[in-house]
């Protein structure tokens, strides 16, 4: 027999803050109850039965195609915010202390596109037991082996089926009866991946920003490390605080700690990809990962972070230079990808095209513009706009009969890497904004290998100035605003409505 909280009936709103205050009453108690119940476990208590507690949702009806007639620009232009035609719309929700702005905006676009009431309860959607862990709670490692193999006829664990990507893969297909989609993520596949951050960058999800840089190298995250202490020096930097593994958090100077800096602590090794975030108040700052070397990382990181919803990411890395006429520490704006990265194949199919976004590709290249001092011809000759190839065989120029070369050269290819493409299409798959700026340190078709005194100056000469592009870039997209940022480029004709 079930153990469950007492049931929250569903309500209907008419103001987003209110709903929103009611999502936070339904996860709070049903959180409560799941801990309670845990701690009474580890205790070695007998429970009255399986214990169960759910998912908060929220839904809409509709029954025409059309939208209210908005005035406001801003709202009018958002390539989201809005259901694409009449029936019932739903999804669940998790962690509103980490979402609440996030759904508060929804909610808001959902109310004015349609003029309709909100209605918020309590689904039928386990909480699996591991995501209502608090972020320093360890209790299940204090049971023995036996009692953690009850867990699963006590609490519900989680269920890979509520968790897949069909919705962002666009294969979705809601049974007969069953309500449309409202975002692309259920509130266990947030859950999911709000785990596998922590793990892989060793921060906690609530410290990640809307702009997110990835790089290839770590050279690039220690002058990221660099900059971000020194705006922290810097009393009128916009950045408030600087956050490394281990959750260490540098508050600018003149502010003081927040409740829970003290709990950071730098850890014996970095994790397999570790996050380093320069916070602004609003959330607009910038997180910058280094994702290492592969494909396979590339698409690994992204798959969890798209649950950020963040407004962009920019891949800032290192390349081979195919044309003869590139120079070391040339710049490479990637306009298209050819995909030899296969990790992709299976959810977003090689005949899908994966479209440069201009807002990115002009903050780009005008970042390159701004930091280099370069215009016209002498911005064209440090800086070429082309297609960049993505493969998974780093050792690529060693199979026989010249073979990736013959398809790289038909492409129009202009650079090679091992992410770019990865990154840039599952920014496509999920609806985030993404960009490509490359550096070229090798240039393997021309005799040009990588030799350690080679490197060495490459990467004293190029990661500074790179970097500095990048965060650039970041700063051009966030004065412009997140009204164009959001391309309707990146949403289907039949789309989910949260951002």
């Amino acid at each position: 027999m079930p153990y469950l909280p007492p049931f929250i009936a569903p309500t209907r709103y008419r103001d987003p803050a209110t709903a929103l205050t009611q999502v936070r009453a339904i996860y709070d108690q049903q959180i409560s109850h799941l801990r309670d119940a845990m701690q009474r476990y580890v205790a070695g208590e007998t429970l009255p039965g399986h214990v169960r507690a759910c998912y908060p949702f929220v839904r809409i009806h509709t029954d025409t195609v059309a939208r209210a007639i908005l005035e406001t620009p801003d709202i009018s232009q958002l390539s989201f915010g809005f259901v694409a035609g009449p029936g019932r719309f739903e999804t669940t929700l998790t962690r509103p202390d980490l979402y609440g702005n996030y759904y508060l905006e929804q909610f808001r676009l959902l109310m004015q596109n349609h003029d309709v009431e909100l209605e918020i309860g309590t689904s039928t959607q386990p909480i699996p037991i591991h995501f209502s862990f608090a972020e320093n709670d360890h209790i299940e490692g204090s049971m023995t082996a036996e009692r953690r193999l009850l867990m699963r006829d006590v609490f519900d664990l989680p269920d890979l089926a509520s968790m897949d990507d069909g919705i962002a893969n666009g294969t979705y297909e809601p049974l007969p009866g069953e309500p449309q989609p409202l975002s692309l993520f259920t509130a266990a596949r947030v859950d999911y991946s709000l785990q596998r951050l922590r793990h892989y960058t060793g921060t906690s999800p609530h410290w990640f920003q809307n702009f997110v840089l990835f790089t290839n190298y770590q050279f690039y995250i220690d002058e990221f490390v660099r900059l971000g202490h020194e705006a922290m020096a810097d009393p009128d930097s916009g950045y408030v605080a600087f956050v490394e593994p281990g959750n260490v958090v540098t508050r600018r100077v003149g502010l003081p700690a927040v409740a829970g800096d003290e709990l950071g602590v730098q850890p014996p090794r970095l994790p397999q990809m570790p996050g380093y975030h320069l916070l602004r108040a609003d959330r607009s700052g910038i997180t910058m990962v280094n994702i290492g070397v592969g494909p396979a990382n590339a698409k690994n990181i992204t798959d969890h972070i798209a649950v950020l919803r963040p407004h962009a990411w920019i891949m800032l890395g290192h390349c081979a230079g195919l044309r003869n006429s590139q120079q070391l520490g040339d710049y490479v704006l990637a306009h298209g990808y050819v995909r030899e990265d296969h990790v992709l194949d299976e959810e977003l199919p090689l005949w899908v095209p994966i479209p440069a976004l201009a807002e990115i590709q002009v903050a780009l290249e005008k970042a390159v513009a701004d930091v280099t001092h370069a215009e016209g011809p002498d911005l064209k000759r440090i800086m070429r706009t082309g297609t960049v190839a993505s493969t998974d065989n780093r050792n690529w120029e060693l199979l026989p009969g010249n073979q990736p070369q013959r398809r790289f050269s038909q492409s129009r290819a202009v650079a090679l890497d091992m992410e770019s493409a990865t990154i840039a299409a599952n920014g496509f798959r999920f609806r985030v904004p993404y960009g490509t700026l490359l550096c070229v340190s090798d240039k393997p078709l021309h005799g040009e290998i990588k030799l350690p005194g080679m490197a060495n100056h490459f990467y004293r000469e190029r990661v500074d100035q790179h970097l500095r592009i990048g965060i650039r870039a970041i700063e051009l997209l966030r004065a412009e605003g997140i009204t164009q940022l959001h391309s309707r480029k990146l949403r289907s004709f039949s789309e989910v409505a949260f951002q």
